[in-house]
């Protein structure tokens, strides 16, 4: 009888991050790991896992030069690529605490961090993110040494400066140097991940080798996830939902990684790509269903029927094989309908997509349904930074896209009097670094308290909102806001929104216009697109008061919005109105339109 080595890592046979790695260089070193763009070529290359393994090396002996020991931190502020886990992995293995930056950070924000943690060695990719950091660079007192990734970099403009072609040491200089993956105690540190708080300083979140590795193992036991899977990354690796479930699960399993190119050549790259697992955020999804939904208004009736037939149909099909529902005649219909519409669309996501993971924000009813209902295989999951990160996940064979999934193996939750779900899990984190009063207000009696207000039925948990999101209204009346958002967004007029209405007599929606719809709403209504004045003028406000209120008709009726205040320009991450995850900062949009606030609440 043959004995095969399974293709599938156990926690306990890597031991770590670093662990995981080098066992998987041993077990298929010439499969491949990754797929990325070269630009300069104009084309896509492919790398084995024994490639990996040569350039984690070459990084190795380069941090090694820096006379760090383990236990020191060392910081990436790179796009999602080769080298971001190139990096990551060298400094795993040699016991060394990774701190990941967004890239699209704010210069204050990637201070305080490199400040809080004592970073010794910064990556970052090139030029403009070094313009952006440089002026607050001699701050940061305990780095050694920044690190471009890209060559154009001038070192002579600071000492701790060096281009990465400069920094790591020649094919050479490596060829006779192996794999350094330091016996750490799965126990020990082995990240520290800030949350993009919407209000105050961010927290570090310190995640140890087991709280990962258990996580991501967890996550094969969700979506069986196999060697022959291909993934597409394009969430940031510096989020823990994209680094674990689009990193280290991958690695896990053997399955292949391709990283695009960015966000706004997606489209082209799902297409190039065809991947076979998708990691998303619902956002995304929410984009692409209002493309969808604003090239369906130009088509013709017929052809805006047989679309919404093909949805309905596909969604009532799923329920049916989900066990929801009863058989139809209509389903006679599926195979055409898959064939003139669903099938039309899921070619624009590569055509291969066997399974979809959600997480990071909640799934709009809307979203799930357009989309399951045209054949994708979308499950949504639910997690936190400081829980690993996921806590829970739906499977594609029992799938309630309302929920947010059963509970992972070995992970315990109960819903306390004030309705918060709490729970402990070999994910959970070990605390906040350098910050034990904010530990200690999240972990109690070995409870992590996620502040989320949820339902477990049966086994399945459903998250009903925020504790701290919830609006009183000057008559006592409580309003979760988030679904109503959510609700409202689906309209790709409504790019972003935020309901308002804490202490006053109503709801109203500070909205956010997508521009290219605004154009084709303005001139319906006879107004000048171009023109801000537009948005105030009576008619127009009325106008969108009312298409938000059509699509909040199945709400209560004290959850309509009386008022509304529009703008064209977003809130985002350059603006300080958007976290680095693009939660909204709510009190600082409030304070930035205090002026429309007082506009819409005049007189009461």
């Amino acid at each position: 009888m043959t004995n095969t080595i399974s293709p599938i890592i156990t926690p306990e046979q890597a031991g770590t991050l670093a662990g995981l790695l080098r066992e998987r260089i041993k077990r298929t070193p010439q499969r491949v790991a990754y797929r990325y763009f070269i630009n300069h070529e104009n084309r896509w290359v492919m790398l084995t896992w024994h490639e990996m393994g040569r350039r984690v090396i070459k990084w190795q002996i380069a941090l090694k030069s820096e006379g760090l020991q383990p236990g020191d931190r060392v910081a990436i502020m790179l796009r999602n690529s080769v080298q971001w886990v190139a990096f990551e992995q060298a400094a795993l293995g040699l016991g060394l605490v990774v701190v990941p930056l967004y890239v699209n950070d704010r210069p204050d924000n990637i201070l305080y961090i490199l400040q809080d943690t004592g970073a010794k060695v910064l990556l970052l990719e090139g030029r403009e993110q070094w313009h952006q950091f440089s002026s607050v660079i001699d701050q940061a007192k305990g780095l050694k040494r920044v690190v471009s990734l890209h060559p154009t970099i001038n070192e002579k403009t600071h000492p701790l400066l060096r281009a990465k072609k400069t920094w790591l040491p020649s094919d050479v200089m490596t060829s006779g140097e192996t794999l350094e993956t330091m016996d750490a105690d799965p126990d020990a540190l082995a990240t520290i991940v800030y949350t993009s708080g919407t209000s105050g300083r961010p927290k570090g979140v310190m995640l140890s080798h087991h709280n990962i590795l258990w996580n991501a193992h967890a996550g094969l036991n969700v979506a069986a996830i196999n060697q022959e899977d291909l993934f597409l990354s394009f969430l940031p690796l510096s989020h823990m939902f994209e680094r674990t479930a689009g990193y280290y699960l991958p690695m896990m399993c053997g399955a292949t990684v391709a990283y695009s190119r960015s966000i706004t050549l997606l489209g082209d790259d799902l297409e190039i790509i065809k991947p076979t697992v998708l990691i998303s955020v619902p956002r995304i999804f929410e984009r692409v269903q209002g493309k969808v939904l604003a090239k369906l208004e130009l088509r013709p009736p017929l052809a805006q029927k047989l679309f919404h037939t093909a949805v309905k149909v596909g969604w009532d099909y799923f329920n049916y094989e989900q066990g929801r529902a009863k058989w139809q005649p209509m389903f006679l219909l599926w195979p055409l309908l898959k064939k003139l519409v669903a099938d039309k669309v899921m070619v624009k996501l590569g055509g291969r997509v066997r399974v979809t993971v959600c997480g990071g924000a909640p799934l709009s009813s809307g979203v799930s349904k357009m989309f399951i209902g045209l054949g994708l295989p979308m499950i949504q999951g639910y997690g936190l930074t400081e829980t690993g990160p996921v806590i829970s996940c739906n499977k594609i064979e029992k799938n309630d896209p309302l929920s947010v999934g059963p509970l992972l193996n070995n992970v315990e939750a109960k819903i306390t009097d004030t309705g918060e779900l709490i729970i402990r899990s070999p994910g959970v984190m070990h605390g906040y670094w350098n910050n034990q009063q904010g530990t200690n207000e999240v972990i109690k009696d070995g409870w992590f308290h996620t502040g989320d207000k949820a339902e477990l039925r049966k086994g399945v948990l459903y998250i009903t909102g925020r504790l701290k999101d919830i609006i009183v209204l000057s008559n006592g009346e409580k309003v979760p806001p988030s679904d109503m958002e959510l609700a409202v967004m689906q309209d790709p007029l409504f790019e972003q929104v935020m309901i308002i209405g804490e202490g006053r007599p109503y709801l109203a929606a500070l909205l956010a216009l997508d521009p290219q719809q605004w154009r084709t709403f303005a001139k319906q209504h006879n107004v000048e697109h171009e023109d801000p004045a537009s948005l105030r003028i009576t008619a127009i406000e009325k106008a969108l008061t009312k298409r938000v209120g059509t699509m909040l008709k199945d709400f209560p009726g004290y959850a309509q919005i009386r008022r509304i205040s529009a703008q064209l320009e977003p809130w985002s991450i350059e603006n300080e109105m958007q976290t680095p995850t693009l939660k909204l900062k709510r009190n600082k949009i409030l304070e930035h339109q205090t002026a429309d606030v007082a506009r819409i609440y005049e007189g009461h």
